[in-house]
C-alpha cells in the first residue's frame, strides 16, 4: 500500500483525486477543512499552507506520491493589484509548496511521484492574469528544475489547465451566461471539470506515468495550442 500526501484535498480537484486514491492507497490530506472527507478512508491532518509548519504534521516516514492542490484566481488589471497582493499569490502558490517539497523531500521513495499544478496563463499571455501567472511561472521553473536535480528518484511534473468548474471559480462561471462566454473561448466549446484534471494527475501519481518527468502538461480544451477563430 503506498503512502500519498494531498496539500489541500477537500474540495475541487483534489478531493477527485482523493476520491479515486483512498481505496488501495493510505492517503494523507493536509487541508483547512475535511467536510467532504467524511465518506473516504484518509487521514485528515489540520492545514493552513500559509500559516501552519509542515514539520509539525504527522506524516509517514516513506512517502510515494505527493501532489499541491492550493491556488487562487486573483484577475485585476496591474493597475489595481499591489504588491502585497502579488506577495501573497507566491505565498500561497509558490512558497508554501517550496517549503512542503524541502520538508518531505527526504521521506519520498525511489519511483515516487510529486505533481503541481500551473495554468494557462504562463504559457499563454493572458490580460489580468499578471500575479498568478508569476507565481504559477514559478511553479513551473521549480518543477522542471527539481525534476533535474532528483532524476531518476524522483518524477516531478506539472498540469497547466484552463478554466475548470471548481469552487475557486465560483463568481467567473456563477450564472448562464458567464459560463457560455468561458466555454466558446476554448476550442472544445466548454470549461473543464475537476475529472478532467485530476485523471491526469492520477496518472502521472501511478507507475504507469514511470517514463514521464520534468513536463509541463496543459489540459486546457485546446486553449494554449488551437487558433479556431
Amino acid at each position: 500500500m503506498k503512502n500519498i500526501l494531498l496539500i489541500g484535498g477537500s474540495h475541487g480537484i483534489g478531493f477527485e483525486m482523493a476520491k479515486n486514491l483512498h481505496e488501495g492507497n493510505n492517503v494523507f490530506i493536509a487541508s483547512r477543512t475535511n467536510d467532504q472527507l467524511g465518506n473516504l478512508n484518509v487521514n485528515h491532518l489540520p492545514f493552513d499552507a500559509t500559516k501552519d509548519a509542515i514539520e509539525a504534521l504527522e506524516l509517514p516516514d516513506e512517502l510515494h506520491g505527493f501532489a499541491y492542490c492550493p491556488g487562487s484566481i486573483n484577475l485585476k488589471p496591474l493597475k489595481m493589484l499591489s504588491i502585497e497582493a502579488f506577495r501573497e499569490e507566491m505565498e500561497l502558490n509558490f512558497f508554501a509548496l517550496a517549503k512542503v517539497v524541502k520538508h518531505i523531500m527526504p521521506k519520498m521513495q525511489a519511483g515516487s511521484s510529486m505533481v503541481f499544478f500551473s495554468t494557462v496563463a504562463v504559457g499563454t499571455g493572458m490580460p489580468f492574469h499578471t500575479s498568478v501567472a508569476a507565481a504559477k511561472g514559478a511553479i513551473e521553473g521549480f518543477s522542471r528544475s527539481l525534476a533535474a536535480e532528483y532524476a531518476p528518484r524522483v518524477r516531478v511534473n506539472c498540469i497547466a489547465p484552463s478554466l475548470i468548474d471548481t469552487p475557486l471559480a465560483g463568481r467567473l462561471l456563477n450564472n448562464d451566461k458567464k459560463r457560455e462566454a468561458m466555454a466558446e473561448r476554448h476550442p472544445l466549446k466548454r470549461v473543464g471539470r475537476p475529472e478532467d484534471i485530476s485523471n491526469l494527475a492520477l496518472f502521472l501519481l501511478r507507475e504507469e506515468s514511470s517514463w514521464l518527468t520534468g513536463q509541463v502538461l496543459g489540459v486546457d480544451g485546446g486553449m494554449s495550442t488551437l487558433n479556431i477563430s
